[in-house]
């Protein structure tokens, strides 16, 4: 294995112990992993968030994972339209919501005697707006992948090498980051978008996100994001996207010229 992994199983074992906050997704499967290697599963806990905006796929493929590295996962409820200021989405939304969910790991960690609460932010994560890493900071969770300068090619690449069935995992942000700020978070709108993008990914796409956008009395509109080597995919599919997006809320669908990237609805946020 690279040196960066070894850099990283050194960090992770002089923790003593350890809970993952764990998602399912490339980041946090290639974390939890490399903190059950280093310190041997009997001293690392999952601790997975049970919430509105998780993608309901994800929790299965979550529970998986853990099972099939011998992982114990506990599992903490969060209510996210409940957190004060959540639902109306200002450009600070992360960080509310990563203060209020944060906390409660936090609390689930101490609570069953881990030494340390870790997540998978890793260096590419500094790169963009990312209010929630504040939150971070504050509640003093530790961030092993950015601390050892991992980069995401490294995890994808690391966890390859390691057979980890995640290597190729497509990224899935929470729901919430479909959302364009100001525009308000309901669970109705959070169905319709999950529903969407499930479409997608049943016809075959890779990487996508469907952003949804108030049109007034009009209804809603979707404006899909895939990579451009799919554009062809998605222009043979329109017909019937359109028509099973209509039939989950959404007036309109738009293809998005750019493609995929991340964080498309951030480049007018504060920094």
């Amino acid at each position: 294995m690279n040196e960066k992994y070894l850099t990283l199983k050194k960090y992770l074992a002089d923790l003593g112990s350890a809970a993952v906050a764990f998602s399912g997704g490339v980041d946090s499967a290639f974390l939890l992993y490399a903190a059950c290697d280093a310190l041997g599963t009997d001293k690392v806990l999952a601790i997975t968030a049970a919430a509105e905006c998780m993608l309901s796929r994800e929790s299965k493929e979550a529970e998986d994972f853990c099972r099939e590295i011998g992982a114990a996962q506990k599992k903490v409820v969060i209510e996210q339209l409940e957190i004060d200021g959540f639902a109306e989405n200002p450009e600070n939304r992360c960080y509310i919501c990563k203060s209020a969910l944060f906390t409660e790991l936090r609390k689930a960690a101490a609570g069953s005697g881990y030494a340390a609460l870790i997540d998978g932010t890793n260096m590419d994560d500094t790169g963009d707006f990312r209010p929630g890493m504040k939150a971070l900071a504050e509640l003093g969770i530790v961030s092993p992948l950015k601390d050892c300068g991992i980069y995401k090619k490294d995890i994808r690449e690391m966890s390859k090498e390691l057979g980890l069935p995640t290597w190729d995992k497509p990224s899935f942000a929470c729901l919430a980051s479909r959302f364009p700020y100001g525009e308000r978070i309901t669970q109705q709108k959070l169905d319709i978008v999950e529903g969407a993008e499930e479409v997608l990914r049943s016809l075959g796409f890779t990487q996508y996100r469907v952003r949804i956008h108030e049109a007034g009395s009009c209804g809603f509109i979707a404006s899909v994001e895939v990579l451009p080597e799919e554009f062809d995919l998605f222009e043979r599919s329109r017909d019937g996207i359109e028509e099973r997006f209509m039939e989950l809320g959404f007036a309109r669908t738009d293809l998005d010229p750019a493609g995929y990237r991340t964080g498309s609805l951030n480049k007018n946020a504060s920094v």
